[in-house]
């Protein structure tokens, strides 16, 4: 390969992993605090415009991580199949390992709240009589070695919301069942 080409494949390349490192989206922490306080209150806020998950305890913001979701758009899960990740106050029922996703922290989706919106939605004709308003919403990690969509901000699930490997391994500690999730738009 001539210097020619070797230079401008450089050229090329350089753009690329500059993007990579600049947009590199990591975990922050609260640089004030020694860790969780599980004593009291423990809630999350999930934030789908900014693509971040926010957790608290009693003494105030512990650390933000970056996530993804369903649907691009990021609106408000109407029914079944449509790939967004439902807004409301949830809670997590159940924790468990998972084969695809490492970690899986079910939310307690649907709510009497959610049923109101779908019932809502369908009495106004703006979803299908025949819809179904769904079930399955947890906070999870991604596919193996395929982080890079967080830091892409690829929404890829069917309205979950995803999480780096080592970021739902964290939280999977951290978080008892029980905790609060509020998820805005």
């Amino acid at each position: 390969m001539g210097a020619k080409k070797i230079f401008l494949f450089i050229l090329f390349l350089t753009p690329f992993f500059a993007f990579r490192d600049a947009d590199l989206r990591l975990a922050r922490k609260n640089p004030f605090r020694q860790g969780l306080n599980t004593d009291g209150d423990v809630y999350i806020i999930i934030v789908k415009s900014d693509y971040e998950l926010k957790v608290f305890d009693k003494d105030g913001w512990y650390a933000t991580y970056p996530v993804v979701f369903g649907n691009k758009s990021l609106g408000d899960k109407m029914m079944e199949g449509d790939r967004k990740t439902p807004e409301g106050e949830y809670h997590i029922v159940t924790k468990k390992p998972d084969a695809k996703w490492d970690k899986m922290m079910l939310l307690d989706y649907p709510t009497k709240a959610d049923y109101a919106k779908f019932n809502d939605r369908k009495a106004k004709g703006l979803i299908p009589k025949n819809a179904k308003i769904g079930n399955g919403i947890g906070i999870h990690g991604t596919w193996n070695h395929d982080e890079i969509a967080i830091d892409l901000y690829q929404n890829w699930t069917n309205g979950c919301i995803s999480l780096k490997r080592e970021d739902v391994e964290e939280l999977y500690n951290l978080l008892p069942i029980g905790t609060k999730v509020i998820i805005q738009k």
